[in-house]
């Protein structure tokens, strides 16, 4: 059973104890991300996440490695384009521990010159191992063509240029204009004893205040359709095939889900049995949905010789069309939905799934949802509704392409829109 409480400043904390559980997870959920930054600050959520780690009034950063080291504790932070986390995983005896390391950063951190001028360095060095990875640099390029404009189409990471800007100065403002108490969920999940937790968090964090924030209104994501190949020295072509999607809250939600494990969300899905199986094109395909406040894209992935990948985009625009034209089979949608609530729960029986999961909820719907309610969400989709989304999502007036690695325009004739 979880429970949510607020606190004075309006920080909101979810929390749920797990049966047989030894540890527990905590993490800070700021409703802040790269989507968020003005054009010149592009890059800081990330950066700031990082700075959060390098000292604060009373601790260098070598003792908060040290500190959380000698409990056998995780810390750690992460940052995507809607949202900043910070995060542990300790075992019980340690949650007074957890609590204050992580109050402290949170309050306290120094954000001094000589640590960003360092720090600096490894986010460029961060930067230039995307641009080395071509799985992830074609996704990059892709959704900065196709989500040209908007916030949302910018890396996480920001630019060589934007970072080198960034000093302690943006930083601070940066802070203070986003870090509204309001926007910020602190979740629990795991072994614990709720008089305790309470007292820790409202001891921790019920005197924050940030008054004065301005957040930027965001603009909700329009997908441009594009075909564009880009030349580059590689051994594969990297494929990028996408589709519009639909929000984090959309109410067919579990439809789009279904259809993503349908065609790219596993080993039996249609792409991977079609494309490597039983044609042996690539190593890697894969569908991966990216859903957002107010939108969202269907992408599929694939890695392949330069000789097949023509072959490669046909055969997986083959499949969208197969599904557009006469939806899926009972039997298909039956192991879907299996699929899911597996990986549910075997994916919920960690404390930082389990956490994650409170905190995703609470942002995107002010609720949490029960396990059993989800899973009869996605039990009660019908065939007619996957067909109904297929023939919505599907169609070749709004599906986008990019090809990354050698291989040149000429060698493609799919029937997807160029670039205007």
């Amino acid at each position: 059973m979880s429970k949510k409480w607020v606190l004075e400043n309006g920080i909101r904390i979810v929390a749920e104890r797990m049966a047989g559980a030894k540890s527990v997870s905590i993490g800070l959920w700021v409703n802040i991300g790269s989507r968020d930054e003005e054009a010149h600050e592009h890059g800081i959520s990330h950066f700031l996440e990082h700075m959060f780690f390098k000292g604060t009034k009373s601790r260098t950063a070598s003792e908060i490695a040290q500190e959380i080291d000698a409990i056998g504790g995780e810390f750690n932070a992460c940052t995507s384009r809607e949202m900043t986390t910070f995060y542990l995983k300790v075992l019980e005896d340690h949650l007074p521990k957890a609590v204050a390391l992580l109050s402290d950063n949170f309050h306290y951190s120094r954000f001094e010159s000589r640590e960003i001028e360092r720090e600096r360095q490894v986010v460029l060095e961060e930067i230039k191992m995307v641009d080395d990875d071509p799985e992830d640099l074609v996704y990059t390029l892709h959704f900065e063509e196709i989500l040209k404009g908007n916030p949302l189409g910018r890396t996480i990471l920001g630019t060589a240029e934007t970072v080198s800007a960034i000093d302690r100065k943006k930083i601070v403002h940066f802070l203070k204009r986003t870090y509204d108490p309001r926007q910020i969920v602190i979740s629990v999940a795991g072994k614990f004893q709720w008089d305790i937790l309470e007292k820790l968090l409202r001891d921790a964090f019920e005197k924050y205040e940030n008054a004065g924030t301005r957040l930027l209104p965001r603009i909700a994501p329009v997908i441009r359709p594009a075909f564009s190949v880009k030349q580059r020295k590689l051994e594969q072509v990297h494929l990028c095939i996408s589709t519009p999607g639909f929000s984090a809250s959309h109410p067919q939600r579990e439809v789009l889900h279904l259809l993503h494990i349908l065609l790219g969300g596993g080993v039996s899905s249609r792409l991977f049995q079609e494309v490597r199986e039983r044609r042996g094109l690539a190593y890697s395909i894969y569908a991966c949905p990216s859903s957002y406040q107010d939108g969202g894209i269907l992408t599929f992935y694939a890695g392949t010789g330069s000789e097949n990948a023509p072959k490669v985009v046909e055969l997986i625009l083959k499949e969208l069309r197969k599904v557009k034209a006469n939806g899926v089979s009972k039997e298909e949608l039956k192991r879907a939905k299996e699929h899911i609530h597996g990986s549910l729960l075997l994916g919920l029986e960690g404390s930082g799934s389990m956490m994650s999961y409170l905190a995703k909820d609470e942002l995107s719907f002010g609720r949490s949802f029960p396990l059993r309610e989800v899973i009869q969400r996605v039990n009660s989709v019908t065939l007619k509704q996957v067909h109904d989304v297929a023939n919505t999502l599907f169609d070749l007036k709004t599906i986008s392409m990019m090809a990354l690695g050698p291989i040149q325009t000429h060698q493609f004739t799919p029937p997807v829109p160029s670039a205007s």
